[in-house]
């Protein structure tokens, strides 16, 4: 066997090693980010039109994430905070979409102590879809029938519905007590 054909061999099990090794790398990745983001994993692959659009998004997000100081509350504030989502629920009752008005504004305050940005919804979303991948649907919800019931366009059912949309990310922000 000739020294260029032995060197052309060699070269190309390089290659092909190489790209192996990206191969597996990149699908590692992808599977931590869908571990990650569950549902908003795929949602983020049809809104940007595809895994590596949707991978650069979310991996900015995570970087985006990580310069927020997200902090731990103290006991006596979650359970200050359990006691006001209490009371939302009792005024449902009596005034549905004030409640969800109410069951809102908890969940941003909350997620500002927390130290979300609450400045705009689209922000709100692509924050708490780092840690909070798996309930964001739920805010998403929640959100879509408090805009709607704004214009009384909505039924106590769907105001009821909110409640408990607003209620999974609000127990997943209160219980999620991991210090950054």
């Amino acid at each position: 066997m000739s020294t260029s054909t032995l060197i052309t061999i060699i070269v190309i099990a390089a290659v092909v090693v190489i790209a192996l090794a990206v191969g597996l790398w990149m699908a590692a990745r992808r599977r931590r980010l869908q571990k990650k983001f569950g549902p908003e994993y795929d949602r983020t692959v049809e809104a940007e039109g595809g895994r590596m659009a949707a991978e650069r998004e979310l991996r900015a997000r995570e970087e985006r994430h990580d310069k927020l100081e997200i902090k731990e509350l103290p006991p006596a504030r979650r359970e200050r905070y359990a006691v006001e989502w209490s009371t939302v629920q009792e005024h449902f009752v009596d005034r549905p979409e004030d409640s969800v008005e109410e069951a809102d504004a908890l969940v941003s305050r909350l997620m500002r102590e927390r130290g979300y940005p609450t400045d705009d919804y689209r922000g709100q979303l692509r924050d708490l879809s780092v840690d909070h991948g798996r309930t964001l649907e739920h805010y998403r919800a929640a959100h879509d029938v408090k805009v709607r019931s704004a214009g009384h366009q909505t039924t106590t059912e769907e105001l009821r519905g909110a409640m408990v949309h607003y209620r999974a990310l609000f127990d997943d922000l209160l219980t999620d007590q991991r210090s950054r």
